[in-house]
C-alpha cells in the first residue's frame, strides 16, 4: 500500500532553515508528481510546492517563492523541501502528498514551528 513518511520538522528561529523529507513507497514513485502541503489549526490545507515526476518542473505558493525549494530523488523514492528564511507564519504541520490510483494519499505530517 501507499505510504508517505515525513521527517525533518522541528523548532527553528525566525530566519532559520529546515529541510523536510518524505520517504515514499507502495507506488511507482518516478511516474508521479509529488506535493507538499501545510496546515495550521482552523485553516484549510494549503498547497506549498509541487514537483513533476522527473523533477523538471516545480511550482510554489506565492508565500514561499524564493525561500523554499522542492526536490526529489527518484532513485531513493524521496521528495524534500528545503525551507530557508523561515518566518513565524510558516509554522504549520507539513504534509507530503501524492495523487495516484485515482485518489490522494497523505503522510501523517511533520510539525514546523518558527519562533519570532
Amino acid at each position: 500500500q501507499v505510504q508517505l513518511v515525513e521527517s525533518g520538522g522541528g523548532l527553528v528561529q525566525f530566519g532559520g532553515s529546515l529541510r523536510l523529507s518524505c520517504a515514499a513507497s507502495g507506488f511507482t514513485f518516478s511516474r508521479n508528481a509529488m506535493r507538499w502541503y501545510r496546515q495550521t489549526p482552523g485553516k484549510e490545507r494549503e498547497l506549498v510546492a509541487t514537483i513533476s515526476s522527473t523533477g523538471g518542473n516545480t511550482n510554489y505558493a506565492d508565500s514561499v517563492k524564493g525561500r523554499f525549494t522542492i526536490s526529489r530523488d527518484n532513485a531513493k523514492n524521496t521528495v524534500s523541501l528545503q525551507m530557508n528564511s523561515l518566518k513565524p507564519e510558516d509554522t504549520a504541520v507539513y504534509y507530503c502528498n501524492v495523487f495516484t490510483a485515482w485518489r490522494d494519499y497523505w503522510g501523517k505530517g511533520t510539525l514546523v514551528t518558527v519562533s519570532s
